[in-house]
C-alpha cells in the first residue's frame, strides 16, 4: 500500500529539516565560540621565562683600568722643504715624488750664467782695490821719510795715512764681495739636507725660480708622530714617556706601540685642549704622514666602583638601563654609567642597585617588563643550556 503524500506531510517535513539544520548551526557556532576562547585564553597565558646562573650578574666592586682615548694625524718628525737661495732658471732635476734620496745628493741645478758674470765681476773690483792698496802704502811709507825731514807737514801725512786705511777697507768689501758671488755659485747646486723620500716636487725643469723659491720637500720617515689634542682637565695625568697603544686607518687590527714625548705648554686657541705628541717608531717606512690614528693611554687605577657586565647595560632612545629578576618578574632598572674598562670588559654604575638584585649578563631580544621569569638551579639546566634556547622561548 504506497504512503500518500500530503501537502501538510511535506510541510512538516520541511519544518523538520529547518530544525534540525538550526540546531547543527548552534552546536557549530558554540564549539567556534569555545575553539576561539581556547585560543584566547592560550594567548594571554604568559610564558614564563627561564635563566641559568652564567645569564645573570650582580652588582660588584672592583678596581677599573682607566684609558684616555686619542686620535689625531700623523706626521714625520724629520721633514724639510728646501728652498731656492739664488734666483734663475731650473737647468736640471735629478728627483721626482717618491724617490729615496741620501743627505749631500744632488736635487737641482740653477743657471749660473749670471752668477759666473757677477764672480768676475767682483773679482775685477778686488784686484782694482789691491793695487790702489799697495799704492797707498807706497805713498805713506814716502810720506813718512818727508816728515821726518820736514819737507812735508803733518797734515799731509795724515792724509796720506787716512787714504791707505780707506783704500785697505776697500779691499775687505771686495773680498766679502768675492765670497758671496762665489758662495751664490754654491747655492746655484742644491743638494739634499737629510735622507729620506722626496714628497714633493715643487717645479719643474725651465722654470724661473725667485729667492727663497720653494724647490723639494723630503721627509724622513723612520719615526713618526701623531698629534693629538686632549682636554687639559687630563693633562695632569699624563707624563712624557707614557705608552700608547695605536690602531691605524688601513692597518685592520694592527696594533702600533707609542710614546708620549712632548706636551704643549698651554692649550690651543679656541679650545680648551693641549697638543700631546706620540712618538711611534717605523722601521719599515710603512706608516706615511697624513694617516689618521686613535688609540689610548693607559692612566692609573682609581679606587674601586661598583660595576657590572657591559653586555648588561642596554641603552635605547637615550636611556640606559639594565634588565632584572625582582618577586619572580623582569623589570627595567634604569641606571647611570661612568667608566667602561675594555680589557675587563665592565661598566661602572653610579646609580645605587641593591647587591643581591639578579640582573641579566647578556642581551636577550623581544623582553617585556612584568614578564614572569625565574632562574633554575644549576643542576636541573640542561646540557649546555643556552642564553640562545632561552631567546627561543621568548618568541614563542
Amino acid at each position: 500500500m504506497g504512503v500518500r503524500i500530503t501537502r501538510r506531510r511535506v510541510v512538516a517535513a520541511i519544518i523538520t529539516l529547518l530544525a534540525v539544520a538550526s540546531l547543527a548551526g548552534a552546536i557549530g557556532a558554540r564549539w567556534y565560540q569555545k575553539q576561539q576562547e581556547r585560543r584566547e585564553n592560550d594567548i594571554k597565558v604568559p610564558v614564563t621565562l627561564e635563566f641559568g646562573p652564567a645569564d645573570l650578574a650582580s652588582v660588584e666592586t672592583r678596581t677599573l683600568s682607566r684609558w684616555l682615548p686619542v686620535s689625531g694625524t700623523m706626521r714625520p718628525v724629520h721633514q724639510a722643504t728646501v728652498k731656492s737661495k739664488v734666483s734663475g732658471d731650473v737647468r736640471e732635476i735629478t728627483v721626482r715624488e717618491g724617490d729615496a734620496v741620501k743627505e749631500g745628493q744632488l736635487l737641482i741645478k740653477v743657471d749660473t750664467a749670471d752668477l759666473d758674470a757677477r764672480l768676475l765681476e767682483r773679482q775685477g773690483q778686488l784686484q782694482s782695490a789691491k793695487a790702489q792698496l799697495a799704492l797707498a802704502e807706497k805713498t805713506l811709507a814716502t810720506n813718512r821719510k818727508l816728515l821726518q825731514q820736514n819737507f812735508i807737514s803733518r797734515t799731509a801725512f795724515d792724509s796720506s795715512e787716512s787714504n791707505m786705511n780707506v783704500t785697505r777697507g776697500s779691499v775687505v768689501s771686495a773680498e766679502a764681495q768675492v765670497r758671496l758671488a762665489q758662495n751664490a755659485l754654491k747655492d746655484a747646486v742644491v743638494h739634499a739636507p737629510l735622507s729620506g723620500i722626496v714628497a714633493k716636487r715643487h717645479v719643474q725643469p725651465g722654470e724661473k725660480v725667485a729667492f727663497d723659491a720653494p724647490l723639494v720637500t723630503i721627509v724622513r720617515l723612520k719615526e713618526i708622530e701623531l698629534q693629538a689634542l686632549v682636554p687639559a682637565i687630563d693633562i695632569p695625568e699624563l707624563k712624557v714617556g707614557m705608552s700608547v697603544d695605536l690602531t691605524v686607518d688601513g692597518f685592520g687590527e694592527r696594533s702600533f706601540k707609542g710614546r708620549i714625548e712632548r706636551i704643549n705648554p698651554a692649550t690651543e686657541p679656541g679650545t680648551r685642549a693641549i697638543m700631546v705628541f706620540v712618538g711611534i717608531p717605523n722601521p719599515d717606512d710603512e706608516l706615511r704622514g697624513g694617516m689618521f690614528a686613535t688609540g689610548r693611554i693607559a692612566l692609573a687605577s682609581s679606587a674601586p666602583v661598583a660595576s657590572l657586565p657591559a653586555g648588561a647595560v642596554r641603552s635605547e632612545a637615550g636611556q640606559t638601563f639594565v634588565w632584572a629578576i625582582e618577586d619572580g618578574k623582569l623589570v627595567r632598572r634604569m641606571v647611570v654609567t661612568g667608566r667602561r674598562d675594555e680589557e675587563s670588559g665592565r661598566v661602572e654604575i653610579k646609580t645605587a642597585l641593591p647587591a643581591t638584585l639578579r640582573v641579566l649578563a647578556t642581551r636577550f631580544e623581544n623582553l617585556k617588563e612584568g614578564a614572569p621569569a625565574l632562574v633554575k638551579a644549576p643542576e636541573s639546566l640542561p646540557p649546555k643550556a643556552s642564553a640562545a634556547a632561552i631567546d627561543a622561548a621568548s618568541h614563542s
